[in-house]
């Protein structure tokens, strides 16, 4: 018989108090964040999906907008529609939404890891992810990989709920699973990833059974009846797919069209990998793994060293009847495979891990796993050893909860010890590509205009250039700032640090926005200078 997982009810209260806090954070912080590079164009798509069902399908605009019909339109639709009724900004209420859908997340790392190994791993791996600033980072302001990553980590859960059951799973596992699938591949089509892995913890069940002197007959018939159970699922997940993706169902191979273009879309950028910049379809092999092995903190990449050293151990002696580490196989294949076929395949990819960012929580669900099993393990061989490590593991918590906070609202440009943190990968490894530093500063730039003019009613209207996308921080301009496009027009100019903009003009710098003392954006004060 298997234990079940234990349960603490002081781990439990604090999870949920946590996460009731961090609600609240999100309502506190939301304004802080600067609008990202793709914010425009999706603000607009979720704009014209609500066009094509308001005029009864006659505006078909959202069906051949630029690129982004290839993507499903959930998390966009949802903003334009709160848009309609927030009091907000428009993109500050995308952030809100943001913000909140990435408590989602949260909240699924900790129904996930406390169905896997009770109550205090889930509370581990919601701290874990909580303190993953790519996570958290690009939860406010990542309108497709942050809801994305949110989708699948509830999708997977749901594959988990099922494998539970097997070999009948009942109706209510089989439609969650239908319904969160859905919901995934209605924000991006990679989703489509869930059924291989579903598969994947079939295959292994039946393997297990098989192993414990199932017959092949016996076999087969739990084959048939898992298929008959979930084939509903998908046709549930397909009809939550189409009411957010009207491209979907145009064609019947649409979505597949959209994954193959996807995988090798034919853009002309160029990414920054140690220091080198590589064309985003011609990525050197490291590229992916260097990026999650300099971003993922210290205390994941722990978790998942002793994971897979416990999982060695089951392996020697597995039970047929125990579904967790069947789970735990399914959570390690989704957090590895898309970066394993990604490199096979050479895949098209640029800043960093964010097109992976959907295989961070699977990550450090199993790292959870393996740090409270090393806990475990420590605490059965000595109790007062156990103790010492879990007031450790709490101290490096709270050290990682320190840079997150100093990242703010940064945080997806954190790197960890390894390529000595957010400094260290400075001029080597992509910052702030998303240009959230724009907002900070013009809002800086207005506070020292008004300084000059010492309180006074600023009557004049100041010129400012951007090196940068433009409209990020055009929102941001109070009445005296006024956009300017020659630069020696210009009063100031603000110039973002990642592609070299600030190298244009060797000038001193009137404003450095910068973390750990790697600058992201900054201001040069043009008036008097004889520009070229």
């Amino acid at each position: 018989m298997i234990t079940p997982p234990p349960e603490s009810r002081l781990a439990r209260y604090l999870a949920y108090a946590l996460l009731a806090g961090l609600v609240v954070v999100v309502f506190l912080v939301f304004r802080d964040y600067g609008i990202s590079n793709d914010e425009e164009v999706q603000n607009t798509y979720g704009q014209l999906l609500l066009r094509y069902y308001a005029s009864g399908f006659a505006d078909r605009s959202a069906l051949n907008y630029i690129d982004l019909y290839r993507y499903g339109g959930a998390f966009d639709m949802a903003c334009a529609a709160l848009n309609l009724v927030s009091p907000f900004g428009e993109y500050e209420t995308r952030h809100l939404l943001g913000g909140l859908v990435g408590i989602l997340g949260l909240w699924g790392a900790f129904a996930f890891g406390r169905h896997l190994g009770g109550d205090r791993v889930g509370l581990l791996a919601l701290l874990l992810l909580l303190l993953t600033p790519a996570f958290v980072g690009h939860s406010f302001i990542n309108p497709k990989d942050a809801p994305f990553a949110t989708a699948m980590l509830w999708s997977l859960y749901a594959i988990a709920l099922v494998l539970e059951e097997l070999p009948r799973p009942s109706w209510r596992a089989a439609l969650g699973f239908g319904a969160a699938f859905g919901m995934a591949i209605s924000v991006r089509v990679g989703a489509v990833l869930l059924v291989p892995y579903l598969g994947f913890g079939i295959v292994l069940h039946l393997l297990l059974r098989w192993r414990t002197g199932a017959s092949w007959r016996e076999l087969a018939c739990a084959l048939w009846t898992i298929n008959r159970r979930l084939l509903p699922a998908l046709v549930l997940a397909y009809a939550v797919m189409a009411a957010f993706w009207p491209y979907a169902y145009q064609a019947p191979l649409n979505p597949w069209r959209a994954l193959s273009q996807f995988s090798h879309l034919p853009i002309d950028l160029e990414t920054l990998a140690n220091g080198v910049w590589y064309p985003a379809t011609a990525l050197p092999d490291f590229y992916l793994p260097a990026y999650f092995l300099i971003t993922l903190p210290e205390l994941v990449l722990l978790g998942l060293v002793f994971a897979l050293g416990f999982a060695l151990v089951w392996l020697r002696r597995p039970r047929a009847a125990d579904h967790r580490p069947l789970v735990v196989a399914v959570l390690a294949l989704a957090g590895t495979f898309p970066v394993v076929y990604a490199i096979a395949a050479h895949t098209t990819a640029y800043n960093g891990l964010r097109h992976f960012l959907f295989v961070v929580p699977p990550l450090v669900l199993v790292a959870a796993c393996g740090l409270d099993r090393l806990l475990r393990h420590i605490a059965g061989i000595s109790a007062s050893a156990g103790r010492a490590f879990a007031f450790a593991l709490g101290a490096v918590l709270l050290g990682q909860a320190g840079i997150v906070v100093y990242l703010h609202p940064y945080e997806y440009t954190y790197y960890n010890a390894l390529v000595g943190g957010t400094k260290g990968a400075e001029d080597r490894w992509d910052m702030d590509y998303w240009g959230l530093s724009l907002r900070e500063a013009v809002l800086r730039l207005a506070d020292v205009v008004r300084a000059e003019d010492e309180g006074e009613p600023i009557r004049r209207r100041y010129k400012v250039a951007v090196c940068g996308k433009e409209e990020s921080a055009i929102y941001y301009f109070p009445p005296f700032l006024v956009f300017e496009e020659k630069w020696d027009r210009a009063d100031f100019l603000i110039a973002l640090t990642h592609d070299g903009c600030d190298r244009e003009l060797p000038l001193p710098n009137l404003i450095v926005v910068e973390r750990f003392g790697a600058p992201f954006v900054v201001v040069r004060d043009l008036r008097g200078q004889d520009l070229p």
